[in-house]
């Protein structure tokens, strides 16, 4: 199975991952450049930043922790752009048959690398569209409403564009904003409480019809239990659905297996495919095949064996490409190619173990340096490595904008969000320890 992420044992050997647990899991951190310098040299993954471009600033590589708004451009995404350029240039139409990469299938060459990063058959994903866009499209498939049962549950403080996305399919359908069930932490609390949210779908589930949450809350890094709760929605009747923006390359996916209905995902953040790249979808293949289920459709995901016949009915695919509009927008897929060539080439498992070690570094430096410069760094962000992805993100007290504007003229490429916090997240392909050992190093300053 493409997604259990238990078969890359298999492939790695005893030693190589005794090392990842003695280095990623088992170690004591310490605030200092010789530490980051060693965790540097033992990292496996450190050659994947020379595929990358770092920006600038006053003539060294900035401290880049923005991989969860904007991945990093690899290198060879220039070559992949030219290469469809050269094969518009040379071939004109004829590109669609004749090109390196022909047009005419051109989506079908993300399938399995797609399947491998969501834990899904290949006959389950299909790269297309915009994330908004895809969430309406299989929203008009899944989110079936009827008197009695039409109540979509998500997490409050959600990314507006999904607030936005919901609450106008609800009013759509002919439905109020009432019919909108958010789950919002507890009081004091920044993250969710996923009892509540347990705890709603057991006492509200005949009214449910579509639960619909990000796989991680963009805000504060929260990683949900997308398999429990999935299990939970489930069994109460519930079409479940996840905004997968902030955990495609992030985190663990197992989409087949969890049994979740329905995913989307953009790729310009840690998929590093772009700004407004293409994005994709995940559709359960026991919702495939069925030529009766709701959908808008559009010529591409029609049947490829009568397609070009031009018949007047629509045959859908039987795959995920059914919900696909038109054909491949080329020169936005090209860069995605260049990036999935890069996480082809890295074994899953490792990347999170990076991943994880980093966060917990980059949360153990915030701490030394609040304790030292007598500052308070409050963490809105689980603590716990399972609890979140690559992210960190922090409520500042005091300090304010200005201090992120600080952090900005000296290089530190981070984000800001209303009404106090800044978000950071050091990602394993190019990010290091030495960068969040840097980071406190200036954060110290900017304190004074």
């Amino acid at each position: 199975m493409a997604g259990d992420f238990s078969h890359h044992l298999i492939f790695l050997p005893l030693f190589i991952l005794l090392h990842l647990d003695q280095i990623f899991r088992k170690m004591d951190y310490r605030y200092d450049e010789a530490f980051a310098k060693e965790m540097d040299q033992k990292d496996s993954l450190a050659s994947y930043r020379s595929q990358f471009h770092i920006p600038q600033h006053n003539g060294r590589d900035v401290l880049y922790f923005t991989g969860n708004s904007l991945g990093l451009q690899p290198k060879k995404t220039e070559e992949y752009i030219q290469q469809e350029l050269k094969d518009w240039k040379d071939h004109g139409v004829e590109g669609h048959f004749n090109a390196k990469r022909p047009w005419m299938p051109y989506h079908e060459q993300f399938t399995k690398s797609l399947a491998r990063l969501t834990g899904a058959k290949e006959e389950e994903v299909v790269s297309m569209g915009t994330l908004t866009n895809n969430l309406h499209l299989l929203m008009v498939s899944f989110y079936r409403p009827t008197p009695t049962r039409n109540k979509i549950l998500c997490e409050a403080k959600a990314f507006p564009s999904d607030q936005y996305a919901l609450a106008s399919q609800l009013r759509f359908h002919g439905y109020s904003q009432d019919s909108l069930l958010e789950i919002a932490p507890r009081e004091g609390a920044f993250t969710l409480s996923e009892e509540d949210i347990y705890q709603a779908i057991e006492q509200q589930g005949d009214k449910i019809a579509l639960l619909m949450m990000g796989g991680v809350n963009y805000y504060t890094g929260q990683k949900f239990d997308m398999q429990g709760i999935t299990a939970a929605a489930r069994a109460k009747g519930i079409t479940v659905g996840w905004d997968l923006a902030h955990a495609m390359g992030n985190i663990e996916l197992n989409l087949h297996d969890w049994d979740v209905d329905f995913a989307a995902w953009c790729t310009y953040k840690y998929v590093n495919s772009g700004p407004g790249a293409i994005a994709g979808i995940f559709v359960n293949e026991r919702h495939l095949g069925n030529p009766d289920i709701p959908r808008f459709e559009g010529w591409w995901g029609h049947e490829r064996e009568t397609r070009f016949a031009m018949p007047d009915q629509f045959v859908p695919m039987v795959t995920a490409e059914a919900w696909q509009l038109s054909n491949a927008p080329v020169f936005s897929m090209a860069p995605q190619r260049a990036s999935l060539d890069i996480f082809d080439s890295v074994d899953l498992m490792e990347l999170r173990a990076k991943s994880k070690a980093l966060s917990g570094y980059l949360e153990f430096v915030l701490k030394e340096v609040g304790k030292s410069s007598g500052n308070f760094f409050e963490m809105i962000t689980p603590v716990g490595w399972e609890a979140r992805g690559a992210q960190v993100s922090v409520f500042l007290h005091g300090q304010g904008r200005s201090l992120f504007d600080k952090l900005m003229e000296n290089g530190v490429i981070a984000d800001w969000r209303e009404p106090n916090v800044i978000r950071m997240a050091p990602v394993p392909l190019y990010n290091t320890f030495m960068d969040v050992y840097e980071f406190g190093k200036i954060l110290e300053k900017a304190l004074i």
